[in-house]
């Protein structure tokens, strides 16, 4: 039997992407009957916890929705008796973000947060994180769904399976936006198209691709191979190589090109760090200014600008996904889960990026209609392996792990390189790894 009211947390409700999801909530509020929304943050955040906070009661009563938003530091009382808890957090702000970024391209390497070196430092400073929050929630709110938006999303989802009891399916807004892409391409309306997606998060495919319920793969693959839409707001959009994609037979999502055009990536990252500076360098500028109009009195609506920080159609994705638990809906959405098989080529244990069926019971995935061909399977089990090494050296700490998921990793791909740079990132990490 469904619950009347709904009690929501949010950890890392300071972020300048809550007021998307306020809006998300007021949409929905007939299907999603929340009562208690709780804006979680730490102390360092206070400040942007309040501006948001404020901002979020605003737009609340401007659209007549009765629901309570909680500002709080107390993580656990924010997950008592929880029905969803999102997390949408960073480990280190902004700050950590730009080393993130800027340390790997002392070493030639792509400096980008989710991916490669970058991805791999943020990795281990957000697992213990969420993994201490798993705790509170097997506690607290046992029968809870974690809601993971925190980057890297595939290794954090793959840590909570492996390492905790509590119910979890990770997310990301760019299947969404990939059909958003897609929709635009072809002049129609969203709903009418519908892909299949399959792979890890920020390593898939989109292997199908339907308008109408018919098959036009092959021609919106030879549409997109000139076009250089087909990315997201923090990823250069080189256009793709038309040869390149009729040869793949599926078209690779935005961040494929660190690894399909890394030296072309790479040289736009060497030549914009000291000019433009990083990306987290910008984030930052777009965020402060963001602030500024969240703490106007008067505005009551999320303003346009929160779509320069990108994360497009990210409340969508993430509203999408806990009504349709909620309301049994058993609809399908492109999701982080356990593969138990779903890819043949991977682990049972691993966690994957693929079409699910969305119920009260969670997320089931869909079976593949394409065979996973070579094409996609050598990479994806190569950065899989990565992955795994990833996520047990940032739960036991374990250096060798570390070194070894590192110089697997094709954006790294040489233990000379890998080494140096795996020592200086444990350095400049240091107050936020205690299990090294």
């Amino acid at each position: 039997m469904k619950k009347e009211h709904l009690k929501i947390a949010v950890i890392g409700g300071g972020s300048s992407y809550t007021p998307e999801l306020i809006e998300g909530f007021i949409q929905r509020y007939a299907e999603l009957p929340v009562k208690d929304l709780y804006l979680v943050d730490i102390e360092e955040g206070r400040e942007k916890l309040e501006i948001v906070g404020n901002l979020a009661k605003r737009m609340l009563k401007k659209a007549n929705v009765p629901i309570q938003v909680h500002l709080t530091f107390d993580r656990r009382e924010a997950i008592k008796d929880a029905d969803f808890v999102t997390t949408q957090l960073r480990v280190g702000l902004l700050e950590a973000r730009g080393r993130d970024e800027r340390i790997p391209l002392k070493y030639n390497c792509i400096g980008q947060e989710t991916t490669g070196a970058g991805g791999f430092a943020k990795g281990m400073r957000t697992i213990p994180v969420i993994l201490d929050i798993c705790k509170d929630m097997e506690e607290l709110a046992p029968n809870a769904f974690l809601v993971n938006f925190t980057n890297p999303a595939g290794m954090v989802t793959e840590a909570v399976l492996k390492y905790s009891k509590i119910r979890t399916i990770g997310l990301c807004n760019l299947p969404i936006e990939t059909k958003m892409q897609i929709a635009a391409l072809m002049g129609v309306d969203v709903s009418r198209i519908d892909i299949e997606m399959v792979g890890i998060n920020h390593l898939n495919w989109t292997t199908k691709i339907f308008v109408d319920g018919e098959d036009r793969t092959d021609e919106i693959l030879f549409q997109a191979s000139g076009e250089s839409k087909f990315t997201m707001t923090n990823i250069p959009g080189f256009a793709w190589n038309q040869a390149f994609i009729q040869s793949m037979g599926s078209l690779p999502c935005g961040y494929h090109r660190y690894y399909y055009m890394k030296e072309k990536m790479l040289k736009k990252q060497l030549e914009e760090i000291d000019t433009i500076g990083s990306r987290a360098e910008i984030v930052k500028q777009v965020e402060n200014e963001l602030f500024e109009l969240y703490k106007d009195p008067d505005l009551a609506i999320k303003p346009k600008q929160l779509e320069l920080r990108g994360g497009a159609y990210y409340s969508e994705a993430a509203l999408n996904l806990i009504s349709s638990i909620y309301n049994n809906k058993k609809d399908v959405q492109i999701v982080n889960v356990k593969n138990n098989g779903t890819i043949p080529s991977l682990p049972n244990d691993a966690s994957i990026e693929v079409n699910c069926v969305i119920g009260s019971d969670g997320a089931k995935p869909v079976q593949l209609t394409t065979p996973m061909n070579p094409k996609i399977r050598g990479l994806l089990q190569v950065v899989k392996a990565y992955e795994e090494l990833a996520v047990e050296a940032a739960v036991k700490g374990d250096y060798n792990a570390a070194l070894q998921a590192l110089t697997i990793h094709p954006l790294v791909g040489s233990v000379d390189i890998a080494k140096p740079l795996l020592d200086e990132i444990l350095a400049e990490n240091k107050s936020y790894l205690p299990q090294f």
